[in-house]
């Protein structure tokens, strides 16, 4: 119920809710080293019970509407997620992110993802500017960024520490005119 097509390959977006905290720790699992190498999930996400806080805690930003989280789903499969992980609706701001466990990269599955949230947020919420924030190791994601017209901002030098490690992260960012506009450009 309530699932936006992301193509002809029955690929869909649904929104994650508490009651599928099991769904989502399989998930997890499934990609916990893949989706560990760029992102903190896997380390928060490591029981049925962080599971269910996670997406406690985003079912509560949706009835806040300050966030969102949606299950991208293949064959019925939890197979990755797209998040606006802040939503500020009274300064037109939105950080969306993403991840993918490794049986569902290379389909272009969270370009479309992205595509269907950010419409969403902009045409919908009247979100004007929509961030993605990525470490520079990341290459995957600054091609997802690039792919939906979003410009870099700039660099913020070694300012995530992650594993042990200090990570530089880039801004990127699309703005309600510039996605309009891109929109219309690839139709």
């Amino acid at each position: 119920m309530f699932a936006t097509s992301l193509g002809a390959d029955g690929a869909e977006l649904r929104p994650l809710e508490p009651w599928q905290a099991e769904e989502f720790l399989a998930h997890i699992d499934r990609g916990r080293e893949f989706i560990g190498r760029h992102n903190g999930l896997p380390d928060v996400i490591t029981d049925l019970a962080s599971s269910r806080a996670y997406l406690t805690s985003y079912a509560e930003k949706a009835a806040a509407d300050t966030g969102r989280i949606y299950g991208i789903r293949t064959g019925g499969e939890l197979v990755g997620a797209i998040l606006l992980r802040t939503m500020d609706t009274a300064q037109g701001v939105a950080e969306a992110g993403c991840w993918l466990e490794p049986s569902a990269v290379g389909r272009g599955l969270v370009t479309r993802a992205v595509r269907a949230v950010v419409d969403w947020a902009v045409e919908e919420r009247g979100i004007h500017r929509v961030e993605w924030w990525v470490a520079s190791a990341n290459a995957p994601s600054i091609a997802v960024a690039r792919r939906l017209g979003m410009t870099r901002e700039g660099v913020l030098r070694e300012s995530y520490a992650y594993r042990g490690a200090r990570h530089d992260m880039e801004i990127w960012s699309v703005l309600a005119p510039e996605w309009r506009a891109h929109r219309a450009a690839a139709s």
